[in-house]
């Protein structure tokens, strides 16, 4: 394992389109959505933790999950937690973790990952990394995986790479695409020179660095006046002065679509960013009428092509429906046609509206 890999695995979203089993004060990423005895940070951590040394792994989330993430992952460094204190999108959670890690090592080489997707096929996963490091470490680069994507999903963001490959598998990127349409998701699929928009990036921090000086000076000022501070006792009040001056802005936004050295590897390692319930049905396994079941109490007579997830404490019956997400917690039942998923981030903000907090 090289010294100078790092990961930053980011957590500190709230997963607010796997409501109702997602809530704010324990998200997605720290649930086991799929039953497979680990939840999702655990088995991103588990995949960086067979080439990444243990040490070099950090985690970046909001200050209210730190104790969870103590609990989850017992074996890291609790320093290794950096605590956001508020939510402003992944640049200044970037910059967090590179500032920092460039006072450490400034030939630091960063893998920048989000803590709830899936991964399928570990050992690919884990040679297209190494790959990436390999690059970013010769040439000044920032890196981005794109998955070959398999159908014209909506739901993700598209990368468009040029036709000539620079080093092996990796290529030059033309344009970044917000979620399209269907229409234009199938004009991108059928080009063969479109990607997903994965989210997982890599380069050496004072590549990045350069580029927040660049393209986010502002994000890049505030960060380098406190830069002092960083792995001192003094880091948590520095922090704690740096977000309130942050703007909040993705790092795809802030940086990935205008810088003039951005790179892609076109990659498949059984990716899916579990965004949605409909993506969880998609990787689950079904029943012989199509029904995903998440619950050891479900009882299905003549309904197919849904997504069920219960409590096992409590019996559900489910009789002639089809195409339906069922979630239903202690407090909440959501009933929502699949394909409306994407619009229950809108639900969650009218239910705000309306009732508070009480059921987020």
């Amino acid at each position: 394992m090289h010294k100078n890999h790092y990961v930053a695995i980011m957590a500190g979203g709230i997963g607010s389109r796997f409501w109702p089993m997602s809530r704010t004060d324990y998200p997605k990423q720290f649930l086991d959505i799929l039953s497979t005895g680990r939840t999702l940070i655990q088995a991103t951590y588990d995949r960086f933790k067979t080439f990444i040394p243990a040490e070099n792994i950090f985690i970046v989330t909001s200050v209210q999950y730190r104790q969870i993430v103590i609990d989850q992952l017992p074996d890291l460094p609790p320093e290794n937690i950096l605590c956001e204190p508020s939510r402003k999108n992944t640049a200044p959670c970037i910059a967090y973790i590179s500032y920092k890690l460039y006072q450490l090592n400034p030939n630091a080489n960063l893998i920048c990952a989000p803590a709830d997707h899936l991964v399928m096929e570990p050992e690919q996963f884990k040679k297209i990394c190494l790959d990436a490091l390999h690059f970013t470490s010769h040439i000044k680069a920032l890196l981005t995986l794109g998955i070959t994507p398999t159908n014209p999903n909506t739901g993700y963001g598209y990368i468009q790479f040029e036709s000539f490959a620079v080093s092996e598998n990796i290529y030059k990127v033309k344009t970044f695409t917000e979620k399209p349409d269907t229409e234009l998701a199938k004009t991108f699929i059928a080009s063969g020179d479109f990607l997903w928009n994965a989210g997982i990036f890599v380069w050496e921090v004072k590549n990045i660095i350069n580029a927040f000086e660049k393209y986010l000076p502002e994000i890049h000022e505030v960060f380098d006046s406190e830069k002092e501070y960083f792995n001192t006792v003094s880091e948590k009040e520095a922090v704690e002065r740096i977000y309130p001056l942050c703007v909040n802005i993705s790092i795809d936004y802030g940086i990935m679509e205008k810088a003039d050295n951005v790179y892609v590897i076109p990659s498949s390692f059984g990716w899916t960013d579990l965004g949605t319930w409909a993506s969880a049905y998609d990787t689950l396994k079904k029943d012989n009428l199509g029904n995903a079941i998440g619950g050891k109490n479900i009882f299905v007579l003549d309904a197919t092509n849904n997504m069920v997830h219960a409590s096992h404490k409590k019996l559900v019956v489910l009789q002639g429906i089809d195409n339906f997400i069922i979630v239903d917690t202690e407090d909440v039942l959501l009933i929502c046609h699949k394909d409306n998923e994407q619009e229950i981030k809108e639900y969650v903000a009218e239910i705000k509206r309306i009732k508070g907090d009480k059921y987020l």
